[in-house]
């Protein structure tokens, strides 16, 4: 029998509201809510997520605005700065990409790591899961939760288990026991109309639902549902972990040593963070075909220029000459000061076969 599988599941803990305390260490400890405004004013919109002291309060991702402020008034609403979360998505991915053999982001938060070629045993596994946490929380100054087990359903299952900052193993022969007392909820792919449907058949719990016949299950879900829900009740999952396309980018930000709106200080931020995104280029072997330059303000008001090339390009002069003619273009058209600067690059290309992987 082949050695069973290996796969990490990790989960950036509250991401948005933890890369806000990461940029603004005065919100550590505070209750603090993520918004997506609607742009009709006021306090119109909806909360996007929120970290653990605000939801202590019940305040919760996806409710309006309008009352979240009302069941925590002391908290600080701040609006999505998508930009700066990807930014921070990038070095966290490819943080993850030096210790697995297949990386499959997810999300901007989330990700399936195949390491079953780089460990022996889920023991060995542990200790790649424990480094991983150190270096990421070392490296970019945030926590992380991740599930370790057979396959990828038992692994997002496990790493949402010890959230915040947990680490949660699952070994083959303990998946039935791990899933059985957990919700119907906690089941990754049953949405809520199917959960409704299943309290109300009675069915509570995983372990309730790995136990009714299948037959019963497809004639009350349809035949590829019902048959999904049985097999996945019982932690049985083949999917393979797979590289996404449409979701890949490299990209570098940098806080500056003074607010400015200097072109040749920028240029030298600029330098540099070329180097880096050309360097994470060269060690994959990838091209590119699009360059943007981000600029975070002193409002911290986020904003991007973009340039896409006619062809691919994988060289370092291109990144560095092309993010330093966005950022000219940027300062000449904004008089502000800049405290944060970005350099990414996407539209990536492998040189084998020229294949795209896609734009963020």
């Amino acid at each position: 029998m082949p050695n069973p599988r290996i796969i990490l599941h990790v989960d950036m803990d509250y991401f948005f509201a933890q890369c806000e305390e990461r940029e603004h260490p005065e919100l550590k400890g505070k209750p603090v809510v993520i918004c997506v405004y609607s742009g009709r004013g006021g306090d119109s919109g909806a909360v996007s997520t929120s970290n653990y002291e605000a939801r202590r309060l019940g305040v919760k991702a996806g409710i309006p605005i309008s009352r979240a402020k009302k069941l925590a008034p002391e908290a600080v609403f701040l609006s999505v700065k998508m930009e700066l979360y990807r930014s921070i998505s990038d070095e966290v991915m490819e943080t993850l990409r030096g210790y697995c053999d297949v990386l499959e982001k997810e999300s901007v938060d989330e990700a399936f790591c195949e390491i079953t070629g780089k460990v022996s045993d889920l023991e060995e596994a542990k200790l790649l899961a424990v480094k991983i946490k150190e270096e990421i929380k070392q490296k970019i100054g945030l926590t992380c939760s991740i599930g370790v087990a057979p396959n990828k359903l038992v692994a997002k299952i496990a790493s949402d288990f010890q959230k915040p900052d947990g680490l949660t193993l699952v070994n083959p022969e303990e998946v039935t026991q791990f899933m059985a007392p957990l919700k119907i909820a906690d089941l990754t792919g049953v949405g809520k109309k199917t959960g409704e449907r299943l309290n109300e058949l009675g069915v509570k719990t995983i372990g309730e639902l790995s136990e009714m016949p299948a037959e019963e299950l497809i004639r009350e879900f349809g035949k590829a549902k019902g048959a999904w829900l049985k097999q996945a009740s019982q932690g049985m999952d083949y999917s393979e972990v797979e590289e996404r396309e449409g979701t890949e980018q490299i990209g570098r930000i940098t806080t500056l040593k003074q607010d400015t709106g200097e072109l040749n200080t920028i240029r030298t931020a600029i330098n540099q963070l070329s180097e880096d995104v050309y360097r994470k280029l060269e060690a994959r072997k990838l091209g590119f075909k699009s360059i943007t330059f981000v600029a975070i303000s002193t409002d911290f008001k986020i904003r991007t220029k973009t340039h896409t090339l006619s062809a691919p390009a994988k060289d370092l002069e291109t990144i560095r000459n092309t993010g330093f003619e966005l950022a000219r273009a940027f300062l000449a058209e904004h008089l502000v000061l800049l405290r944060r600067v970005g350099v990414r690059v996407s539209n990536l290309i492998e040189e084998k076969g020229q294949k795209t992987l896609g734009e963020f």
